[in-house]
């Protein structure tokens, strides 16, 4: 588990952000509600759920869903991600790899907070989660590997 670089007040204060929009999610068919809460550079927390579809593929997680809101708005560098879920005993909720993948498009380097109801938490570096990401900056240049192996 990685410190990261939240003072605890502010990472606590995140988590109850993200707490408070999962109840909000819209999750009939999997039941799995998910709240995050994103904090800008500016200090703008922006929050989202999790919104299901019957048709699987247009379902947005909450962590897609708080970047889409914050983007909308005008922000495009962030600090940190909370993300809170009820994974059990055991586990804390990992953000899944196409949200890893579109955190990392604008800011790679931010504090990943996940939070499970049961009180588990695990505080990651972003780029540990996701330590290839995506680019097409490699395509431009001749490189064909779609990644910065």
């Amino acid at each position: 588990m990685d410190s990261g670089h939240i003072a605890p007040e502010l990472s606590e204060k995140l988590i109850a952000a993200a707490g408070a929009a999962r109840q909000n999610s819209y999750a009939p068919y999997s039941g799995f509600r998910v709240g995050a809460a994103l904090l800008g550079q500016s200090g703008k927390i922006y929050t989202g759920c999790n919104v299901e579809n019957a048709s699987y593929g247009a379902t947005i997680c909450a962590e897609r869903t708080a970047l889409v809101k914050a983007v909308s708005e005008g922000e495009r560098a962030f600090r940190a991600i909370a993300v809170v879920a009820d994974t059990g005993e055991e586990e804390v909720p990992v953000p899944c790899g196409v949200c890893r993948q579109v955190l990392a498009e604008f800011s790679p380097e931010m504090t990943v907070i996940m939070a499970a109801l049961t009180g588990k938490r695990e505080i990651a570096a972003l780029e540990r989660l996701l330590p290839a990401p995506f680019s097409l900056s490699l395509h431009k240049t001749g490189d064909r590997r779609g990644s910065r192996l």
